[in-house]
């Protein structure tokens, strides 16, 4: 399977001057635990994500006044729509994040992460077997 048929293509885009707690509104309402940032001044691309935003909380910082271009991952590895699941589950464990920006001619088409490739690996839900009593 490619990562394009596992990719979300609900990518959530960002100013590096929102700040987290803005962030984390928009990743709840849009049900998504990472946000493209979209940064020109910075290089470009980066991301974050809902742990960066929970290590940011934890440190005592706060939300309201804190933007995102602090806690945004820069140092960005990129997937293609024509890798293999198995290739962005190698990057991921090999780079130590759960998620993957998918660009396509330099843009952001969507965004693979740990969760998809499982949907990809694992049988669809089943109900709970009942033990008999």
């Amino acid at each position: 399977m490619l990562v394009r048929d596992a990719m979300s293509t609900v990518v959530l885009t960002i100013g590096p001057d929102h700040t987290l707690r803005q962030a984390a509104a928009l990743m709840s309402a849009r049900r998504v635990g990472a946000a493209v940032v979209h940064d020109p001044d910075a290089g470009g691309i980066g991301i974050l994500t809902e742990r960066d935003i929970l290590n940011s909380v934890g440190l005592g910082q706060s939300p309201d006044t804190e933007p995102a271009h602090a806690h945004t991952t820069t140092d960005v590895v990129f997937a293609a729509p024509s890798w293999t699941v198995e290739e962005a589950a190698r990057a991921m464990a090999h780079g130590g994040f759960r998620h993957l920006i998918v660009l396509e001619r330099g843009e952001p088409a969507g965004i693979v992460s740990v969760r998809d490739i499982i949907r990809c690996w694992a049988p669809a839900r089943q109900p709970a077997a009942r033990v008999p009593a």
